[in-house]
């Protein structure tokens, strides 16, 4: 699946489970995917909770769908967006799928897009269960979204001592750079964030306070770091590589 800004997506959101307050910064995150060709946000508008979305939602041009609760204690709003999901998914124009919920609920929906050969990015909060992070391509947690308004000098970075002691981002570096290497132990950068994509949907240097994932693989202090001009000069690629090598 290419993952360039071409592809044609499809956004659903489960409004009872996302703050129409990261709206802007979500959708600027799903322009770096691609065009969102179908935005629809899913709840039962009658009630006062939702109250919130109602400017966002002509603000963005988000398609609003009601769906009543028929029943106390079931939730028909994740029954409405799984059958809208199915329908737009048999229709073969999209590219991928956007699900903004942080319910397990829909670990079973965003398996079966990805059987069908398309791309599912998550968003939810960090409370939302593995599995459903787990059954995504990439999953961006919205607490990162909200911070995105922040001043650079204010994102809360954690420091190099917490980043070292850390085995699982650690393990999860080295064995993407020892995937990615040549025979000098050397690694591009661009194939060791695929590798990590890969491997974990959850991550995003954000989580962790950088921007970047090279500045945090610097930030963690194992990784040598190199930049090296290619073509004419002028252009630079950034190569790591584990120190222990």
């Amino acid at each position: 699946m290419d993952t360039g800004t071409t592809q044609k997506l499809a956004i659903l959101i489960d409004a009872d489970n996302a703050q129409p307050s990261i709206t802007e910064n979500l959708l600027a995150e799903v322009a770096k995917y691609g065009t969102a060709n179908v935005k629809r946000i899913y709840g039962d508008w009658t009630q006062p909770q939702l109250r919130g979305w109602k400017e966002i939602l002509l603000e963005h041009s988000i398609q609003p769908i009601q769906q009543f609760g028929y029943t106390r204690g079931k939730n028909a709003t994740d029954s409405a967006l799984i059958i809208d999901a199915m329908d737009l998914l048999y229709t073969d124009k999209f590219d991928g799928f956007c699900l903004v919920s942080s319910d397990s609920d829909f670990t079973k929906l965003a398996a079966r897009i990805r059987e069908a050969g398309l791309v599912v990015y998550g968003f939810g909060e960090q409370k939302t269960p593995d599995p459903f992070v787990a059954a995504c391509d990439k999953f961006i947690y919205t607490e990162v979204l909200a911070e995105e308004d922040d001043d650079k000098d204010q994102r809360k970075k954690r420091p190099t001592k917490d980043l070292k002691q850390d085995t699982k981002l650690v393990n999860l570096v080295r064995n993407a750079i020892e995937a990615s290497s040549d025979e000098s132990g050397w690694a591009h950068l661009a194939p060791v964030g695929s590798y990590i994509a890969k491997q974990s949907p959850g991550f995003d240097p954000r989580n962790y306070g950088y921007r970047k994932l090279g500045e945090l693989i610097d930030a963690i202090g194992l990784f040598e770091m190199e930049e090296r001009k290619v073509g004419d000069g002028h252009s630079k690629v950034i190569y790591v590589k584990d120190k222990r090598k």
